[in-house]
């Protein structure tokens, strides 16, 4: 076996180093949440199976979320609002319907269409 010399083992670990800056520069961290999901989805899985839990106690456990997402800093989901002034509207707090309906709106422009349908279609019943 051939002995390196100082100068070959140099060179090599300059090789080896630059591998390895080169692969470290391929993993990139993980992107922060933009949103704070929080308990959304385990939400909605209980709205739609309608076997858990009332209306009040949805709502409820929404806005506790609501509140966890907001003192983290984090943005509310598309639809979260829109949501829980559903549950509110099944409930008949048409206020409170339409207070969370309307900030839907404000946060995601695009769904004023859909929102303003909401609002026109729980008016008539």
């Amino acid at each position: 076996m051939r002995k390196c010399t100082p100068r070959q083992r140099l060179s090599m670990s300059a090789v080896a180093l630059i591998a390895l800056a080169a692969l470290g520069g391929c993993a990139k961290p993980k992107a922060p949440d933009l949103y704070g999901w929080n308990g959304y989805e385990k939400n909605l899985d209980t709205y739609f199976r309608g076997d858990r839990e009332s209306l009040d106690a949805q709502a409820k456990l929404m806005e506790a979320d609501l509140e966890k997402i907001r003192s983290a800093g984090k943005a509310t989901p598309p639809g979260y609002l829109a949501h829980l002034g559903l549950l509110y509207g099944k409930q008949g707090d048409m206020a409170r319907f339409q207070e969370h309906l309307e900030a839907e709106k404000q946060v995601f422009p695009e769904s004023e269409t859909f929102i303003d349908f909401l609002l026109r279609k729980f008016k008539k019943n």
